[in-house]
């Protein structure tokens, strides 16, 4: 229980089991739509370029409303941005089921990724709010959690229901799920203190974007996602192509990977918890660059070897996420939370599409249908992998506190 003479108790466990049901949701509405692409560009009659542009159209608007938002979310209790955002996406989702047309289904997407984008930065600027310095890295690991149990579940669940029923069919699933998730945090999601601000939205915007600890950590974030979202679009393709694998096999990819992701992220998160986070991001992005190099260069060979290959380089992609993340949380002041995070989550979708679109000039198709050029996006990953370490190394040389482990306040649970 995490309580003080100013602010009411409320029970940390079931504040970051909420909120990693929230983020599972809005994850799952991104993932399921991987499997969709055959159904949705035959049943529309669209281009492999107008089925992109409708995945890219998430993130996007993601992206501008997260910037937007920056400007004025800490002038509200989170908690109240938190329902009407989440009510907003999951109305949303429900139109995407709903959607006659290509058209009604890019605005639909477009909805729910504003919705979507700036939900999950309020559920980083609550665990900021809530949960002391010293447990933020098994919190934060305990919310993201939800990225590997949502590719377990996505990717297989988005290719049973749109083969069995028809593509409406997991947008329906989602919107249920969603709407049940939101009558629980009605109940649960407890009144969390934020530090409200009456500072002038773009007064704040500019302390915010200027500030030379953000700046630092902003260069953290965008590299940190850059380095996964360079190397993964290409994978499920490379795994048929160069792999031989057969593409009813594709799935176990994704299920052993986020297995193992699932269970794994809370060990990071305790890790971040007892030692340097810069440390444990070193030795994790040190086995990632191993990893990548051979993701990247994988060849015909037995099902067993790829699987542990591909596993390994989800455990390490996300592994690193828990420690950095919690360096940026640490490092920035209350006032300027919300509106950080929600910029943050801006920058991370931004540069998730900036590392899609160079890895998609460096990789073509072979002569023989093989992709080629996939090393170098490895290579790419890589560099991306030690300038997150040594972006790192220059946020804690501004923010020591940012990276150490300070003597526990308060007993955890």
């Amino acid at each position: 229980m995490t309580s003080s003479p100013t602010q009411p108790a409320f029970n940390e466990r079931t504040l970051l089991l909420t909120l990693a049901a929230i983020q599972f949701t809005h994850i799952m509405d991104f993932m399921i739509m991987m499997p969709l692409g055959a159904s949705l560009m035959r049943v529309f009659e669209i281009e492999p370029g107008q089925f992109s542009r409708l995945v890219a159209s998430y993130g996007l608007s993601a992206a501008l409303t997260g910037f937007l938002a920056g400007f004025v979310l800490d002038r509200f209790d989170r908690r109240p941005v938190l329902l009407v955002l989440y009510a907003g996406f999951t109305l949303a989702t429900l139109g995407c089921a709903l959607a006659p047309t290509y058209e009604w289904l890019m605005a639909a997407r477009i909805a729910a990724g504003a919705c979507g984008g700036v939900a999950g930065s309020v559920v980083g600027a609550m665990i900021g709010d809530a949960v002391p310095p010293e447990r933020r890295g098994r919190a934060s690991a305990t919310v993201m959690a939800a990225f590997p149990l949502a590719s377990v579940l996505g990717v297989p669940a988005g290719l049973f229901l749109a083969t069995t029923y028809e593509w409406h069919a997991p947008f329906y699933l989602l919107a249920i799920v969603s709407a049940i998730v939101l009558a629980v945090a009605l109940r649960s999601l407890p009144h969390v203190p934020s530090h409200k601000t009456a500072a002038h939205p773009v007064r704040q915007m500019v302390e915010i974007l200027t500030h030379r600890i953000h700046v630092r950590a902003f260069l953290l974030s965008a590299v940190l996602v850059f380095a996964g979202a360079s190397v993964i679009p290409f994978m499920a393709p490379s795994m048929v192509a160069n792999v031989g694998l057969p593409e009813q096999q594709l799935p176990l990819i994704y299920l052993v990977g986020g297995v193992c992701t699932f269970f794994t992220m809370p060990w990071f998160g305790r890790l971040a918890d007892r030692h340097d986070k810069l440390h444990i991001l070193a030795w994790v992005s040190l086995v990632a660059v191993a990893t990548v190099l051979v993701v990247t260069r994988l060849g015909p060979g037995p099902l067993g070897i790829t699987l542990a290959a591909t596993s390994v380089f989800f455990v390490t992609m996300s592994g690193r996420f828990a420690p950095a993340m919690a360096m940026v949380a640490n490092a920035v002041e209350g006032k300027y939370r919300g509106g950080f995070m929600s910029v943050n989550s801006a920058i991370q979708q931004a540069s998730s599409g900036l590392a899609n679109l160079v890895a998609g000039l460096l990789v073509t198709r072979g002569a023989a249908g093989q992709l080629v050029g996939y090393t170098q996006v490895g290579w790419l990953a890589c560099g991306a992998f030690t300038l997150t370490v040594l972006l790192a190394a220059w946020l804690r040389s501004a923010a020591p506190h940012a990276a150490k482990t300070p003597a526990p306040a308060v007993p955890a649970l």
